[in-house]
């Protein structure tokens, strides 16, 4: 009787040692920062204050979006810096033709212009249970607002659109481009809570010039090499960003032994998302946070 009881005191030992081997598996298992691609482009219009609520209430830890300039000097939430025939209808709420989308230059539009566009209503084929509503490209600003008002932690990584044939034409120069949305983040007091990004490199120059504490992420294409990119920028940035095929489970250790952080874009199957989970990035960055989360709860 004393052996087996013994031996069931030994059992119940060590299935309480095993119980508490996992709880502290999972509560040390690294947190990975949640990030609603334009809000939550899969679920609703992209970049849009609805999109960008949505992605709050299901609990992201930061919100992606991408800005642009208007004419009157406007930091406008967008991902062209012209009027996409793909999700935008007209002023009076008509498709317009491929061929407009260049003349309909958002640096070339007063904001209050921009705003008459209906930017949710149109189908999209990639995202075909996208939530349809008409929405508009709101303005940096009503974002920050919105977050104040729901009184959300919520970061922000902010893409800023730009490439070397667009100065002075779709965009102003990269000097007075981060001028202007360095100021508008200055202004709202969200310096400590924001990143900016970008694919071009002489945006990511301006940043640290004119922002030296900014965190910044250098955003690398599907046809681009992450060590050629970083050797093509005059400092270290806090962030890598690629596209997510361009890593392999030992680059991304390698990089954060580097000091990096990764977080790949934009993930939405929840098999790459596993991989990148077991890879043990920093981020993800996705369409659909709703999915990310229920598989970080496993």
């Amino acid at each position: 009787m004393k052996n087996q009881h013994f031996q069931q005191k030994l059992k119940t030992s060590a299935i309480a040692f095993l119980i508490l081997l996992c709880m502290s598996c999972n509560t040390n298992r690294k947190q990975i920062d949640i990030q609603g691609h334009r809000g939550c482009r899969g679920l609703l219009p992209e970049n849009s204050l609805p999109a960008f609520e949505k992605a709050i209430d299901l609990g992201v830890h930061t919100l992606e979006l991408d800005i642009v300039i208007s004419k009157d000097n406007k930091v406008v939430v967008s991902h062209e810096p012209f009027m996409n025939p793909l999700i935008c209808l007209d002023i009076n709420g008509d498709v317009f033709p491929d061929s407009l989308d260049a003349k309909l230059n958002l640096y070339q539009m007063n904001y209050e212009e921009i705003k008459q566009f209906d930017c949710g209503s149109k189908f999209h084929p990639t995202y075909p249970n996208q939530e349809k509503l008409n929405t508009y490209k709101p303005l940096l600003a009503e974002v920050f607002d919105l977050v104040k008002a729901k009184k959300s932690d919520v970061k922000f990584n902010i893409e800023i659109k730009s490439e070397s044939n667009y100065y002075g034409i779709f965009t102003p120069y990269p000097e007075d481009y981060v001028a202007l949305v360095l100021d508008e983040i200055k202004k709202q007091d969200m310096l400590n809570r924001v990143n900016l990004q970008s694919f071009d490199l002489q945006i990511l120059e301006q940043i640290k010039k004119q922002s030296p504490n900014m965190e910044v992420a250098i955003l690398i294409e599907d046809n681009e090499t992450i060590d050629g990119k970083l050797k093509a920028l005059s400092y270290q940035p806090e962030i890598i960003s690629p596209y997510f095929k361009l890593l392999t489970s030992a680059s991304v250790k390698a990089y954060q032994a580097k000091g990096f952080k990764i977080i790949p874009w934009t993930i939405n199957s929840e098999d790459d998302m596993k991989e990148m989970i077991s890879w043990q990035v920093d981020g993800i960055i996705t369409d659909y946070p709703n999915r990310l989360i229920e598989l970080l709860k496993l």
